[in-house]
C-alpha cells in the first residue's frame, strides 16, 4: 500500500510537477514548508550571559534570493580536505546532514534545482530583521552583540544607484554594534566615509593605516558590556582591499593582515580590562584559520570575504571560528558562557534564513519598499529568459560569468573573455525571466569598464598563473580571496598543488584546438581593471545588449574551460 508521500513522489518522477509554477511542485514546496517553521529555525539551546549574532557578505542584497553553493572548492597544504574545503556528499557526510533536505539544500548543490522549488529563497533583510529581533527578545538587549562582517553596501541595482545610501538606511534598522569592511572601499574614499559617517556604529579596521603617517587610518577596538561581561570587538578589513580593487580609489590608506598589529590591540584590549575579545574580520576562512595559531589571546573570530558557510564554529588553536555565509543566506549565532574572564563553554549555529519560512518584519520590509521605490520598475524590467542554471560560485567556472564572456566575445569582437572570479552574484533557476535586477548582481560595480586589448600567449599564461597562485598558495597569508578567473574562448589544465608557473598548463583555444603559443598575440576583453582610466562600454550595459537580443539564454553546464589534475 503506497503513502501519500509514496505517490507525490512517483508523481514527480513521472513528471507530474511541470515546473515552478505547476501543481506537483506547489504541493511538494507547501508539504516542506509546512515541517519547516520559523520557531525550528530558532531553536537554540541557549548559553551563558553573552550571544554574538554575525552577518556578513549580503552584498547589497535586501530581498530573498536564489544562491546555489560551489561545486568546487579545493584546500591545499596544511587545509585540504577541511571545512570549509568540502562540498556536495562531502559536506553531507561530515556534517550528519540528511540529503534532500532543507541543510543540504542551503548547504550544498547536490539536487539544488529540484530544492530550490521545494524550498524557495533564503534571505532578505526583512527576514533577518525577524531572526535578529526575536533572538534580541529572548535573551535581552544586554547580552546581545550584532556584528556586520562588511561586503555590505555593494553588489545590486539600487546600491550602485544610491552609492550604498540604501543598505545603510536599511542596516541602521538592524542596529548593528559594529561594522567591517571590504567592497565599501570601492565607492571611492570621500563617498566611503560620508556612509561610515551616516552609519551611527562604529567602522572598525585594525589594519588599515595612513600611508603618508603611518598611523591607525580608522578606530580599531570597540568595547561593550553584555550579560556582565566586558567585550572587546576588534575590527580586520579585507587586507588586499588595494590589489584586489583599484587602489587610486582609495589611495591614502595602506592595508595588510599585520598580525603584529593586531596582537598589540589584542594585548591592549585585555589591559583595558576585556574577558572577552572578538576578532571581527573580512580576512577569509583560512586566513583566519591561520591567524588563530599565530595571535593570542583571541576567543572568538567571526569570518567573512571567501561566502564560506558551515553549519557551527569550529575551534582553532583555542580560538572560536565562525563563518556566516553570504547574500543574507545565513545568521551566525555563538552564545558564551564566561566564568573568571575566559570562556567556559559555548553553543554556536547558522541558521538558514528561509524567507517562505519567516514572517517578514514590518518595519524593515517598509523601509526596503521605501529605498527601491524610485527604481523598482526599471529594476524589474525583463531583458530576457534563461533555460539553464545560472549560477557563479564554484572554484573556476559558474554558467553567469560563461554567458558574461560570451557576450564579451561577441559584442567587443574578441577571441577570447575573461570574467573575474567574484564570489557574489545571485542564481536564476531554468526558466526564470532575466531582470535588470539579475543582471546587475553580477555586475554592479564601480568600475565597469569593458576592456579590448592585445595579449600576448605568454601575457595569458602569467594572468592566469597569478590569479591561481591567489587562489591556491599553501600560505593562507599570500592568498588574496575570490575564485579563479573565467575564461572564454579557451581551456586549459590547472594543477592546485603544484607552485606558481607550473599550475596552468596545456593551453588551447576552443574552436580550433590549437595550443595557445606564446609568442602570439590574441584578442581578448574582459571587465573589472583595476587600472585607471579604462576605457570599453560598462559590463551591465554591454550585457543588457547582448541578453536583449539573445532574448533565450541557455549553457551547457558541462562545458568546463578547465581540466583539474589533482
Amino acid at each position: 500500500m503506497h503513502s501519500r508521500r509514496d505517490f507525490l513522489q512517483y508523481a514527480l518522477n513521472a513528471g507530474f510537477a511541470f515546473g515552478a509554477a505547476g501543481l506537483g511542485a506547489n504541493v511538494t514546496r507547501a508539504l516542506a514548508q509546512q515541517k519547516l517553521t520559523q520557531d525550528d529555525l530558532l531553536k537554540f539551546d541557549a548559553k551563558g550571559q553573552v550571544t554574538l549574532l554575525h552577518f556578513t557578505d549580503v552584498h547589497a542584497q535586501l530581498k530573498p534570493v536564489f544562491f546555489r553553493p560551489p561545486d568546487t572548492n579545493i584546500g591545499v597544504g596544511d587545509y585540504a580536505g577541511l571545512p570549509p574545503h568540502l562540498v556536495a556528499e562531502e559536506f553531507l557526510d561530515y556534517f550528519g546532514i540528511d540529503k534532500g533536505g532543507p541543510l543540504a539544500y542551503a548547504h550544498t548543490m547536490v539536487d539544488y534545482v529540484d530544492l530550490a522549488r521545494t524550498y524557495g529563497r533564503l534571505g532578505g533583510l526583512d527576514r533577518t530583521a525577524t531572526l535578529v529581533k526575536s533572538i534580541r527578545a529572548e535573551r535581552g538587549d544586554d547580552k546581545v552583540l550584532f556584528l556586520d562582517g562588511g561586503d555590505t553596501w555593494q553588489g545590486s541595482y539600487t546600491s550602485l544607484k544610491t552609492n550604498g545610501q540604501d543598505m545603510v538606511d536599511c542596516m541602521k534598522l538592524l542596529k548593528p554594534d559594529a561594522m567591517t569592511g571590504h567592497w565599501e572601499f570601492t565607492f571611492g574614499e570621500d563617498r566611503f566615509l560620508e556612509l561610515v559617517d551616516a552609519m551611527g556604529y562604529p567602522f572598525l579596521a585594525s589594519n588599515i593605516f595612513d600611508a603618508e603617517w603611518d598611523e591607525p587610518a580608522f578606530e580599531h577596538t570597540a568595547y561593550f558590556e553584555r550579560g556582565g561581561v566586558k567585550v572587546a570587538v576588534i575590527g580586520q578589513a579585507m587586507p588586499y582591499t588595494p590589489i584586489a580593487n583599484p587602489s587610486w580609489m582609495f589611495p591614502k590608506w595602506s592595508f595588510g593582515i599585520r598580525p603584529d598589529v593586531l596582537q598589540a590591540n589584542v594585548d591592549a584590549a585585555r589591559a583595558q580590562g576585556a574577558e572577552i575579545v572578538v576578532l571581527l574580520s573580512h580576512n577569509g576562512f583560512d586566513v583566519d584559520r591561520k591567524l588563530a595559531t599565530v595571535v593570542s589571546g583571541l576567543d572568538v573570530i567571526v569570518t567573512g570575504h571567501t561566502h564560506d558557510a558551515i553549519p557551527h564554529a569550529i575551534e582553532v588553536a583555542g580560538t572560536i571560528l565562525m563563518s556566516s555565509g553570504s547574500h543574507g543566506k545565513y545568521l551566525g549565532r555563538i552564545d558564551l558562557e564566561v566564568k573568571d574572564g575566559k570562556i567556559a563553554g559555548y553553543n554556536s549555529t547558522l541558521i538558514p534564513v528561509f524567507s517562505d519560512v519567516i514572517a517578514p518584519d514590518p518595519e524593515m520590509a517598509a523601509k526596503i519598499d521605501e529605498v527601491r521605490a524610485p527604481y523598482e520598475a526599471e529594476a524589474s524590467r525583463v531583458i530576457g529568459r534563461t533555460e539553464s542554471l545560472l549560477y557563479r560560485r564554484g572554484n573556476f567556472n559558474g554558467t553567469w560569468d560563461d554567458l558574461i564572456c560570451q557576450g564579451i566575445m561577441e559584442e567587443r569582437d574578441t577571441e577570447i573573455a575573461l570574467s573575474p572570479g567574484f564570489r557574489w552574484g545571485t542564481t536564476l533557476l531554468p526558466g526564470s525571466d532575466i531582470t535588470i535586477d539579475d543582471l546587475y548582481t553580477e555586475t554592479s560595480m564601480n568600475y565597469p569598464a569593458v576592456y579590448r586589448l592585445e595579449f600576448t600567449g605568454a601575457q595569458l599564461k602569467d594572468i592566469m598563473e597569478d590569479v591561481c597562485d591567489n587562489l591556491f598558495n599553501k600560505d593562507p597569508f599570500l592568498q588574496q580571496g575570490g575564485d579563479m578567473v573565467r575564461v572564454g574562448g579557451f581551456t586549459y589544465a590547472c594543477t592546485p598543488d603544484a607552485t606558481i608557473g607550473s599550475r596552468i598548463t596545456d593551453m588551447r583555444l576552443t574552436g580550433s584546438g590549437d595550443l595557445i603559443e606564446a609568442e602570439k598575440s590574441y584578442t581578448v576583453g574582459g571587465w573589472a581593471s583595476v587600472n585607471e582610466g579604462v576605457e570599453g562600454p560598462p559590463i551591465y550595459d554591454l550585457m543588457e545588449d547582448y541578453i536583449t537580443k539573445k532574448s533565450v539564454v541557455s549553457l551547457d553546464p558541462d562545458a568546463a574551460a578547465v581540466k583539474v589534475i589533482r
